[in-house]
């Protein structure tokens, strides 16, 4: 059991080094998201802005915001790979410090689930980069916001799950790397 957990503590580690390094890259670019000398945001994209407002920054932005805005994305998919897999692995490492059964079932469910998260933020992005590219949304924007609402929900729930049991007393799992 201790060789599994670190197995899944590795993977980890691995993950939160991509995440840390994608989203420090994201979060350097977010300083040029200009329209019309405001601010946008990613998050406004993805919940916030109303389709019509997509359009109107999508198709009033300089080319450089629009490269600028499509390395974004493209690191997102760097940040995916260690997000998803990250909260996977931290179900994981909470699962291997349990014995009832039930627990351990949900864990791994919940690990799983991750791997619906991980798609739904993959056709989140293709959206907003087809938006990006060619700025016309169509009715498919209330399926987009579902996308969008289970990546969120799956991924929130799964890390708020998977910290608060490696947090909680488990079996005792020598900490050493």
């Amino acid at each position: 059991m201790i060789l599994n957990y670190k197995h899944w503590r590795s993977l980890f580690l691995i993950c939160l080094g991509i995440f840390i390094g994608s989203a420090f890259c994201m979060k350097w670019i977010e300083f040029d998201f200009l329209h019309n000398d405001k601010l946008f945001t990613i998050i406004g994209l993805e919940i916030t802005y109303p389709k019509e407002k997509i359009v109107e920054i999508f198709t009033g932005i300089t080319p450089f915001v629009k490269s600028v805005v499509g390395y974004h994305f493209a690191f997102d998919f760097v940040f995916m790979a260690g997000v998803y897999p990250g909260i996977a692995a931290l179900c994981m490492m909470a699962r291997e410090k349990r014995s009832n059964k039930l627990i351990k079932s949900v864990l791994l469910s919940v690990a799983l689930l991750q791997l619906i998260a991980f798609g739904c933020d993959i056709i989140e992005n293709i959206y907003l980069l087809n938006w990006l590219n060619k700025p016309v949304i169509e009715n498919e924007f209330a399926f987009f916001h579902w996308v969008v609402a289970i990546k969120w929900i799956l991924a929130i729930f799964g890390a708020l799950i998977a910290i608060s049991l490696n947090l909680k007393k488990g079996l005792k799992i020598n900490p050493i790397f």
